[in-house]
């Protein structure tokens, strides 16, 4: 198995069927150990170097200034257009969980509209479908809450591009798990101390390997799995896996 990362999901109806990621093959060799964590199969931890943390530091910054002054004309009109639809803030700011727990302001285009949050609370006490859905998935496949144009941003992906700041300012990576909300901490259990061990990502596995069309659990492990196995090599891959699964939108609502 060198070179590759074995994800597989042990609750599905085909156990016997396992997914391949395929990874930095310097990851082979420091990850001997195998074992199951929520039900998956997947190579033990490897050591991130300290060459490894400063070549994945130096291509954030690359990669965030690069896409920020190319994509500086689409923000603007898109700042415009969030603002013309539902006039108020143009920016949303959630607090998410970072590197070794500490919370940081995640940047997003609003998507939603402004009394999102009232509206959040009425749905889930009146509707029960919508409040299973969401306890299981923190997210609601038809979401009142969005605007006209916020269904289109957020199947896009164009609604995370402020997240650059983030990463600019060193809250974020461009590729890592994905940035959760305190209260998804309990669902990742003792393997929280594992995924806040690197910085949560614009992108990452979760992100070219379906979206929301991967189960919560699959989610977790897909997340430990990458911080497990960070490397500058790995982030490349999944750099490249990431541009035909925007334009493709696997999984995006």
């Amino acid at each position: 198995m060198k070179g590759q990362l074995a994800v597989q999901d042990q609750t599905s109806p085909r156990c016997s069927r396992t997914r391949f990621i395929m990874y930095a093959s310097s990851v082979g060799s420091g990850a001997t150990q195998r074992g199951r964590f929520m039900g998956f199969q997947e190579s033990a931890a490897r050591q991130t170097s300290q060459l490894d943390l400063l070549a994945v530091r130096i291509l954030d910054i690359g990669v965030a200034s690069c896409a920020l002054i190319f994509l500086a004309p689409l923000m603007i009109v898109v700042a415009c257009l969030v603002y013309a639809v539902d006039p108020g803030p143009i920016f949303f700011a959630h607090r998410r969980m970072g590197k070794d727990g500490r919370m940081f302001p995640c940047l997003k285009f609003r998507s939603m509209v402004t009394d999102a949050e009232a509206r959040l609370k009425h749905l889930l006490a009146t509707d029960p479908e919508a409040r299973a859905e969401w306890a299981r998935d923190y997210k609601l496949r038809s979401d009142p809450r969005i605007t006209p144009i916020g269904n289109f941003l957020r199947r896009s992906s164009i609604d995370e591009l402020p997240q650059l700041l983030n990463v600019l300012r060193g809250e974020m990576s461009i590729v890592g798990p994905r940035p959760i909300v305190e209260g998804e901490i309990e669902r990742y259990g003792r393997y929280f101390a594992e995924y806040s061990r690197v910085k949560p990502g614009i992108t990452g596995l979760w992100q070219v390997s379906g979206r929301n069309n991967v189960s919560y659990r699959r989610r977790v492990a897909l997340d430990v799995s990458y911080a497990r196995n960070k490397s500058v090599v790995l982030d490349l891959r999944i750099l490249a896996m990431t541009v035909p699964a925007v334009f493709l939108a696997r999984g995006s609502y």
